[in-house]
């Protein structure tokens, strides 16, 4: 219990609110901002969507009767004051920690987590499933989605409104405007107009309406009824919505608990079937003056200081992958006029914000719009740019029927470069980039490398853009480079399927497919000093195409094999095991092992852990040649000891 949360210290159930004045309500929401604001401060993590939502999630709980009405919440970064609510506050001091609670809506969570959103612009499709359900099941409960903070960008959440506006289930979305980007009329008037026009006397004279314009000749009837939807749309500037078949309200004021409150009560009682969608205003940020001045209103942070709003200093460290990526990106275009980067709502988590700085006339940033990013990156391919589409691994999922059908089948020349490749610490299993070796190793044309550490990624990054024969895709993992880094040094493209050979030796070979690469070498010196094994390290640096002599030579040389890999089962350790199955290497007795990431999803952790539950670190890598080597080097008496 704390002295600054009175009124929050008593609720112990989203049930209670709905007894809580006006007036308590404001204070509720004060005290939740305050709440927000101390707990984000201890665990870090998504910020300034979660206090512009603090009055709406309060008038949704007092208004709805949740669980039993689903709440989604998408993009759901935003849903930390909703877990506050909803009997989670305790918990909060785990957030994103291992064991703790994740950052984003999780089914097995919280029965009040009516659906996981961790990629964005899927709600309104889930929501519409429920309200759909619902109606088969001849239930009355509603279905509430809260969309926001860019996901109205994507292309899913019109395919899901026009669907919507087709099947006339009652279905409510809340467009959650944070940056201002679709209207700015908020004010009294609006907000009287939203209120009117949700209410029960306008539905009864709008139904009246209806009935007489059914009396009408067709063709005056289709114009009448027109004329009604573009006047409320004029008046509120919901024009679109309406055209998509929704009853759109706003846009109101969403910190205005007076204004909040009556609008949610008049949709949640409508008898008037059909899609409604109120339009609230909220200020990413509100009510923490470091979040409302920060460019990004500190989207997403780590631990800080309360009073000055600022990260507790790290201690000083090699730079991250991104930072090298970013910079190496912005010598490669003085070089190549030609180069253009796309983004897809992630400049500065792609680094491509410092390319726009440089090259501002030659950096996109689409939106949530993975899927339009890729074909648009194709269509500068056709005109001869050189399109290079910096995006999350886990977020390119989102776009594969483009990369397959737009780019790989015309063979076309874009480069991709995917940010958080592998495990990614408290984002969890929905931000991991467990799959894109697989997914994108299957594909014809695809050219995939992926670098040991900040040199390798400089070089690499040279013979991405360097590279025209055919599409092509760099990975690297969230967090700081590994080894020596020279900025300075002028790089040269790597040749395309060159391996490296890092040490050479007679027992054992360790083929590592990127970042683990230093986990082999930690490996492979406790094996040399305790048992006296001879280990071969090679840097496969590409998946695909594959150094195949090298990789057969190695394989002849050695009565053991194992490659290592930060990513999911049916990655390069496949590549090279359908490599040496064809070249016959099984039948002579040779031993294969692939260490992959494991065959399940894993929670959020810091991401030693996540790598020590996986079996990758440099303990369990000698921990698992000890397991399966020892039977086959007996002879030599390596193990006697």
């Amino acid at each position: 219990m704390t002295a600054e949360t009175p009124l929050l210290d008593t609720l112990n159930d989203p049930h209670d609110l709905k007894a809580l004045s006006s007036e308590q309500l404001e204070q509720l929401s004060h005290e939740l901002r305050l709440d927000v604001i101390h707990k984000v401060s201890q665990t870090g993590g998504h910020f300034g969507a979660n206090l512009g939502v603090i009055e709406l999630t309060v008038a949704l709980h007092h208004v709805f009767n949740t669980p039993n009405d689903r709440l989604i919440w998408d993009v759901g970064h935003q849903s930390y004051p909703h877990k506050i609510l909803t009997k989670r506050r305790h918990a909060m001091g785990g957030l994103r920690q291992g064991g703790g609670i994740s950052g984003f809506p999780r089914r097995c969570e919280s029965e009040y987590d009516a659906f996981g959103t961790a990629h964005s612009s899927t709600s309104i499709s889930a929501a519409l499933g429920m309200a759909v359900a619902r109606d088969h099941l001849n239930h009355d409960n509603n279905v509430i989605a809260v969309i926001g903070d860019g996901a109205m960008s994507a292309g899913m959440a019109y395919e899901a409104m026009n669907n919507a506006g087709a099947l006339k289930s009652k279905l409510i979305v809340i467009l959650n405007d944070n940056d201002m980007s679709i209207s700015r009329p908020v004010g009294a008037m609006s907000n009287y107009l939203s209120r009117l026009i949700s209410s029960r006397p306008y539905h009864k004279l709008r139904k009246i309406a209806k009935e007489t314009f059914r009396h009408l000749p067709k063709p005056i009837e289709d114009i009448a009824r027109r004329a009604e939807e573009y006047a409320r749309g004029l008046m509120t500037g919901g024009t679109l919505f309406e055209e998509l078949g929704f009853y759109y309200i706003g846009p109101l004021d969403g910190h205005n608990l007076d204004h909040l409150i009556p609008i949610l009560k008049n949709v949640r009682d409508a008898a008037e079937p059909g899609p409604y969608l109120i339009h609230v205003i909220t200020e990413k940020g509100r009510g923490y003056a470091p979040a409302e001045a920060a460019p990004d209103k500190l989207h997403a942070i780590a631990k800080f200081e309360v009073s000055s709003g600022q990260p507790f200093k790290p201690s000083e460290s090699l730079p991250s992958y991104t930072k090298v990526f970013a910079e190496q990106l912005v010598q490669e275009a003085y070089k190549d006029p030609k180069l253009i980067a796309i983004t897809a709502a992630m400049p500065s988590g792609t680094g491509l914000d410092l390319f726009a700085k440089h090259h501002p006339d030659r950096c996109y940033d689409v939106g949530i719009a993975e899927q339009h990013a890729v074909t648009f990156a194709a269509g500068l391919a056709c005109e001869g740019l050189n399109p290079v589409v910096a995006i999350y691994s886990t977020f390119l999922q989102r776009a594969y029927d483009q990369v397959v059908h737009d780019v790989a089948l015309q063979n076309l020349p874009v480069k991709f470069v995917m940010d958080r490749a592998g495990l990614v610490g408290a984002d969890g299993a929905t931000h991991a980039g467990s799959f894109d070796i697989a997914y994108l190793g299957c594909l014809p044309n695809m050219v995939l490398m992926a670098p040991s550490d900040g040199e390798e990624l400089r070089s690499m990054l040279s013979t991405l853009v360097s590279y025209n024969d055919s599409p092509s895709a760099l990975r690297f993992p969230r967090g700081d480079i590994h080894g020596a880094l020279n900025m300075d040094r002028i790089v040269q493209p790597i040749p395309i399927g060159k391996a490296r050979i890092i040490q050479e030796g007679t027992d054992i070979a360790l083929i590592s497919y990127g970042t683990r690469l230093y986990d082999c070498q930690a490996a492979s010196l406790y094996l040399k000093e305790q048992f006296g094994l001879s280990i071969t390290i090679i840097d496969a640096r590409f998946a695909k195409p594959l150094d195949e002599d090298l990789l057969v030579h190695i394989a002849r040389e050695h009565s053991v094999v194992l490659t290592i890999e930060e990513g999911a089962v049916g990655g390069f350790g496949s590549m090279v095991s359908h490599l040496f199955s064809n070249r016959g290497l099984f039948d002579k007795g040779l031993i294969f092992r692939s260490l992959t990431l494991p065959d399940r999803f894993q929670d959020h952790d810091t991401q030693a852990k996540q790598l020590e539950d996986a079996g990758l670190s440099p303990t369990h890598v000698t921990k698992e040649i000890l397991r399966f080597a020892k039977p086959y080097l007996i002879e030599d008496k390596k193990f006697a000891s």
